[in-house]
């Protein structure tokens, strides 16, 4: 009789960006999919009188787009993450869960440095990443309509 076989993981990945480190979220953007193909981004923005007014958005990233953003997160990889503090100083928070990488700015991570002070340079990449989903959002990302 032939072995099962588990099926092979399936590459998807997703990758969530928040708009406030640790109190109530102004943004959240969330992109999730697999490389090579499509992928689906949401936007949702908290505002007006205690972010209760919420403004959402959606739309596709390209296969080409998204193997780039994927190329242009993977340095998070090993930078410092602190579970309690803000360490980069953006008020912002990532989550990125890929089939190699498994990163949060928020949690401990195993692989991480030390919850310590990242360097001048680890600032510069987590701002870039950041910057870079952020635009990527503002270009695909468009309000749903009834």
């Amino acid at each position: 009789m032939p072995r099962s076989m588990a099926p092979p993981p399936s590459g998807e990945f997703s990758i969530r960006l928040t708009k406030s480190f640790s109190a109530s979220p102004t943004e959240k953007i969330e992109i999730i999919g697999e490389p090579n193909r499509f992928a689906t981004i949401k936007v949702t923005n908290h505002v007006g009188a205690q972010n209760q007014t919420i403004i959402a958005k959606e739309g596709q990233i390209q296969a080409e787009d998204v193997n780039e953003l994927l190329s242009l997160v993977r340095p998070l990889e090993g930078l410092p993450t602190n579970p309690s503090k803000d360490v980069y100083g953006l008020d912002t928070r990532v989550i990125l869960s890929t089939f190699e990488v498994q990163w949060d700015n928020g949690e401990e991570v195993e692989g991480a440095e030390a919850a310590t002070n990242p360097t001048e340079e680890n600032k510069e990449t987590f701002k870039g990443v950041v910057d870079s989903i952020q635009a990527l959002a503002r270009m695909k990302a468009k309000e749903r309509t009834s």
